[in-house]
Order: structure tokens, then C-alpha cells, then sequence
């Protein structure tokens, strides 16, 4: 009896294997550190940037590794992080405020293996160092919100049930509802109707013309908590969409969210699109009037207001055609007829009715998009600190109605990164309230390094204990599952950076932990050979029937194992889920080179020896 595998098995098993150490070698070159430089307002870098940022590294004496271009950002790779840190407050000093100037590590694989997509894992913020955020959420400005939209609602409620009022309005005080009524009857009516309608509002009487209308704690908690859990959800899905793996994203006390990005490219790009509560806002231009007689006066014209554009002050008109809330998809492209980067829209979120009835009411005329910011800034008000909404708006695009706009249509007129970054924003949703950063800390890489050296040193701990444990005792079966083992590791490195997964101290324990079970497989396997061979089977059926036989029992011990690590993955914290997907991955992996491996080594060794007396298993 031989044991032997076909060609094809053989050929395809040596295939995986290359595949695995090109795959996982990008791991082994390290980061650069470097600086981005990157434009703001979507511009694109000019070559007459670059040569300024390259004479004054020269002039100052700052030694470079490489310099990469781009349309959207320059990447300068230095030697050490001395020379980095220095040479940040420089370029920063000659770019001024046009661009933003990022401090980042970049991958040093060679440009080869970066063509076939062989890139390093990402590390996460344990290992790596990144950036935390802690955001105030601006809650005060949801519940005047929720009160403007209960203003409209009991107005409208009063006046369908003939209930005279004279005043419906908010306190700015305490956020409450005063109601102001000529007589005691009509107070009295209202008194009697109003909360079975309103039930998250608590009414009390103030006298008998006066009745005051505040949330209960019930609603205003749901409120708050509402607000929160949408901001994070946005977050997340703005995070998703920056490329970041493994953030963490989660509330911290009653209004705020902190937010962790380990290994963030570019800072400043990133606090601009979290922080970003981005929307559009469509208005029919004003054709009639002047807008620089308008500026100039600084008096609008009634029914219209004054923006600023990149062509200079336009004229629109107030009524609102269409908000970004009616937005439920948006991508950047490129214009079929032009090749100029677009943003295709596509509505279904409400008021598209209404949008296609104006734009068919004015085919011909022009139609401006107009791209609203809203931030938090703290200003000095009586000596005290106070925080204040700031809301930027500024035309981004004009154009014609050709015709009668529906569902889907295009923004043009916009640089490619600035489509990208608005096609983003409205995708990821609007925030439901501004946000302000309270706190902003980077994890410098001292405590990287040391994480990722402890973490190494595990690994390289376990393989030796493992790899001599299993030579001594197994003999040459024993060094055959220790090429296996090592065989197991590169594919798992090669499979985690092929997938993109952040590696970070939990994952590590994962791979550790692969690395003890995937030797279980090559036990069970060795001890079923020692059996067999003890009953007194030829070597030759003792190897095969250690194969098969053990096979069923390592099967079902990784199928529980899988089903575990999905449970932890399902239901567990972001820690808890890099820790399941390294040992998903890590249980495929040891399926195949404990067992297929470690056979087409035997199999080679041992298979075509048809008279075999004994084998190299120990004891």
C-alpha cells in the first residue's frame, strides 16, 4: 500500500503557499514616517507646490526618503520621526491655512508588491497609535427642534378644534411651550384636549390665560438618547466610508461620543467629515435683482437673500426647493458628455412631488445648489464661555432647468475630490445636531511599539515552545507539523492583510491561540498513527488510516470551535470581534496545512516506499 497524492494537489498546495509569503511580506518592511499633504476645498496640488515644498526641505537641510505626487495630496517619507516632526511646522508655515498638513505613517512595501495589491495589515489603535476624538453633541439644539415642530403641531390642533389663542411660542428659558389665550373658556377647552393629543407633553396652567407645555423626563430622555444613537450610527457610517477598520464608536455619558481611528491617514480630513454636518439645499436664483447692489447696500430684496459663490455675490430666492433630507443616495462620477466629476443624486426621502412641479414651473431658468456647514463655537459672552451653532453657506453650482427634474439627477460644476467629499457626506446621513470636540488625543507610538513588541514576542514565544515540544517528542512527524505550523501562520498573516482586518493585542491573542489548536489536529493525527502501528498495522495503512480516521474528530472539534468564534463575532464588542475573526481565519488555515500540508509532506517522504519498515514518529 503507498500513500501518495496527485500532482495537481501537490502543484496546487506549493501554489498556495507562494501565494501566502508574497501576500504576507509586506509585513515585514515596516512604516515610514511621513507627511500628507493635502488641499482643502477639493483643489488639486500643482507641480508649482511641490517645488516649493522641495526647496525649502533643501534650503533647511531636511534629508527625505521619497516624495509621491498626486492630484489630491504629496506624500514625503522621511528617515526617522525627528526629522518628520520638524519638518511639519515648516511646510506649515509656508502652505498657511489652504492646505492641511498631516502627520502619517506610510507603508514602506515595495512599489511591486503595492501593484499586485500586497499591502500590510492595518494595526489598530493599541498598536499602531491613531487619533481620539471626544465629541459634545449638541442636544439642547434637537429638543428646540422637536419643540419648534410641537409649536406648528398645537397650533394647527387649535385651530381645527376652533380654540382661539393669541400666542404659541417657545421659551428659550427652559425649552417649554407658553400658550397665551383671550379667555379663561378658550384656556380651559385647550386645557381639556391638548394632552391627550400631545401625550409626550406635560400641560400645567400658569393662570388663567397662561398655559405652559414642557416635555416630560420620559420623552425628553428618549429624546437625548435618540439624538445619540443616530449621531453614532452617522458616525459610523462616515467611518465606514473614510476606510477605517476596527473604530470604535460609543457614548460617553449623557451627550457625548467618543470615537477611536487607529492608524488614521490624514487628521484634519478626518475631523472634517465627522464633524461635518454637511447638506444641500436647492433655490431658483433671483434674475431680477442686482446682487451687488444688494451687497453693497447690505438691504436684500424681499423674498430673496444674499450667498457668496465662487463667481461672487448671488441672489436667490428663500423658498426652498429641495433639502438634503429628501437625499437617500449619493455618488461621485464623471459626466457621460463632459468627463468633468459630478455627484448623481438620487431622491426618496419626501418633497419630491413638490420638486418636480417647480422645476417644471421653471424650465429655462437657473437653479442653484447651495452647500450648508454647521459647526460649534465657543465664544466669550460676559466673561463666560459660551457655545454658539455657526452655519456657512455658499453656492456651489448653477445651472439651467433643462427640463422637469425627478428621481435621480447630477450636481455638476465641482472638483473631483470636493464631489468625493460631498457625495460622502450626504451618503453617510446629516448629523442630527452639531458637534464640538472637547477632546482630541494622539497614541504616539512609544506605546505602539511596545504593544506590538510584546505582542511579537508572544507569538515567537509560543512557535518555539511549540515547534521544539513537537520535534522531541513526534521526531521527524514532529518537524514536518512544524513546517506546517510556520506554513500556517504565513497564510493567516497573508489572509488578514488580503481582507484588509485591522490586527490589534485581542487579535494577536487569536493567532497565539490559532497556533496552539492548529498542533491539536497534528496530535490527534500522530497518536491515531502510534495506535495503529502498535496493532501491529504496516506503516504504510498506519499512515493512512492516522489521515482518515483522525480526520472526523478534527472536523467536529473546529466546527464547535467556528460556531463559538461566530457567537463572539455576532454579539461581541469591537475588541471581541478582532479576536473571532482571527480565529475564523485561523481555524480555516489550520484545517488546511495540519492536514493537507503536513499528508503531501509524508506522502512525499514516505509514499512511494512500498517495503517501509519503520517511520520516524518517536516513541
Amino acid at each position: 500500500m503507498s500513500n501518495r497524492y496527485p500532482l495537481w494537489k501537490n502543484l496546487l498546495l506549493i501554489f498556495l503557499l507562494l501565494v501566502g509569503l508574497v501576500y504576507a511580506s509586506p509585513n515585514l518592511f515596516g512604516d515610514d514616517p511621513a507627511i500628507q499633504v493635502s488641499p482643502k476645498h477639493g483643489l488639486n496640488i500643482s507641480e508649482e507646490t511641490l517645488n516649493s515644498i522641495k526647496q525649502i526641505l533643501d534650503t533647511d537641510g531636511f534629508a527625505t526618503k521619497k516624495i509621491d505626487l498626486s492630484k489630491q495630496n504629496i506624500l514625503i517619507r522621511f528617515q526617522d520621526t525627528d526629522t518628520q516632526l520638524k519638518a511639519q511646522d515648516v511646510i506649515k508655515n509656508i502652505l498657511g491655512d489652504n492646505y492641511t498638513v498631516a502627520l502619517n505613517l506610510a507603508p514602506a512595501t515595495p512599489t511591486w508588491l503595492n501593484a499586485i495589491g500586497a499591502i500590510p495589515m492595518k494595526l489598530g489603535l493599541d498598536l499602531r497609535g491613531g487619533v481620539h476624538f471626544l465629541l459634545d453633541v449638541d442636544i439642547d439644539s434637537v429638543i428646540t427642534h422637536h419643540q419648534q415642530g410641537n409649536v406648528s403641531a398645537i397650533m394647527t390642533a387649535l385651530h381645527e378644534k376652533n380654540i382661539r389663542y393669541t400666542d404659541v411660542g417657545i421659551v428659550p428659558k427652559d425649552n417649554s411651550i407658553l400658550l397665551s389665550f383671550r379667555e379663561s373658556i378658550q384656556k380651559d377647552a385647550a386645557m381639556a384636549y391638548l394632552p391627550s393629543q400631545f401625550p409626550e407633553l406635560l400641560f400645567s396652567e400658569i393662570d388663567s390665560l397662561h398655559v405652559s407645555a414642557a416635555f416630560k423626563p420620559a420623552a425628553l430622555q428618549n429624546i437625548r438618547q435618540a439624538a445619540l444613537e443616530q449621531t453614532m450610527m452617522t458616525l459610523r457610517n462616515r467611518v465606514n466610508e473614510l476606510g477605517v477598520s476596527e473604530a470604535i464608536v460609543q457614548q460617553q455619558g449623557a451627550d457625548r461620543v467618543s470615537v477611536d481611528l487607529p492608524g488614521i491617514q490624514d487628521t484634519a480630513y478626518a475631523k472634517e467629515i465627522l464633524g461635518g454636518t454637511a447638506t444641500l439645499e436647492f433655490h431658483l436664483q433671483d434674475i431680477i435683482n442686482d446682487p451687488s447692489v444688494a451687497k453693497n447696500s447690505g438691504i436684500n430684496p424681499i423674498g430673496s437673500s444674499l450667498y457668496s459663490s465662487d463667481q461672487g455675490p448671488i441672489l436667490l430666492k428663500n423658498q426652498i426647493v429641495l433639502t438634503g433630507n429628501s437625499i437617500t443616495d449619493a455618488f461621485a462620477s464623471f459626466d457621460t458628455e463632459t468627463g468633468k466629476p459630478d455627484v448623481v443624486i438620487r431622491l426618496g426621502g419626501g418633497g419630491e412631488r413638490l420638486f418636480h412641479h417647480i422645476t417644471s414651473q421653471n424650465v429655462g431658468k437657473p437653479m442653484a445648489t447651495v452647500y450648508i456647514e454647521t459647526n460649534i463655537e465657543t465664544q466669550l459672552v460676559n466673561g463666560q464661555k459660551v457655545k454658539v451653532q455657526k452655519k456657512t453657506a455658499r453656492v456651489i453650482n448653477v445651472a439651467i432647468i433643462n427640463s422637469a427634474l425627478g428621481n435621480n439627477f447630477q450636481i455638476t460644476g465641482l472638483a473631483q475630490q470636493e464631489s468625493r467629499n460631498l457625495a460622502l457626506l450626504l451618503r453617510a446621513g446629516a448629523l442630527p445636531a452639531a458637534i464640538n470636540y472637547e477632546e482630541e488625543r494622539t497614541v504616539g507610538p512609544t506605546l505602539g511599539q511596545e504593544n506590538i513588541h510584546k505582542g511579537i514576542l508572544s507569538i515567537e514565544a509560543a512557535l518555539v515552545i511549540v515547534i521544539l515540544f513537537m520535534a522531541m517528542y513526534y521526531r521527524l512527524f514532529g518537524v514536518i507539523a512544524d513546517i506546517a505550523l510556520l506554513s500556517n501562520l504565513v497564510l493567516l498573516v497573508a489572509l488578514l492583510s488580503l481582507l484588509g482586518a485591522t490586527l490589534t493585542l485581542p487579535g494577536i491573542a487569536g493567532i497565539v491561540l490559532t497556533l496552539g489548536m492548529a498542533v491539536d489536529a497534528n496530535v490527534l493525527i500522530f497518536e491515531r498513527i502510534r495506535e495503529e502501528l502498535r496493532n501491529g498495522a504496516t506503516p504504510q495503512a498506519s499512515i493512512y488510516a492516522g489521515y482518515e480516521r483522525a480526520l472526523v474528530t478534527i472536523v467536529d472539534a473546529n466546527v464547535t470551535t467556528l460556531i463559538v468564534a461566530m457567537v463572539l463575532f455576532s454579539i461581541g464588542t469591537d475588541a471581541v470581534k478582532g479576536f473571532a475573526v482571527t480565529l475564523t481565519l485561523g481555524i480555516l488555515t489550520s484545517m488546511l496545512t495540519a492536514v493537507m500540508f503536513t499528508r503531501a509532506i509524508v506522502n512525499y517522504y514516505y509514499g512511494s516506499k512500498s517495503h517501509l519498515k519503520q517511520i520516524s514518529i518517536g516513541i
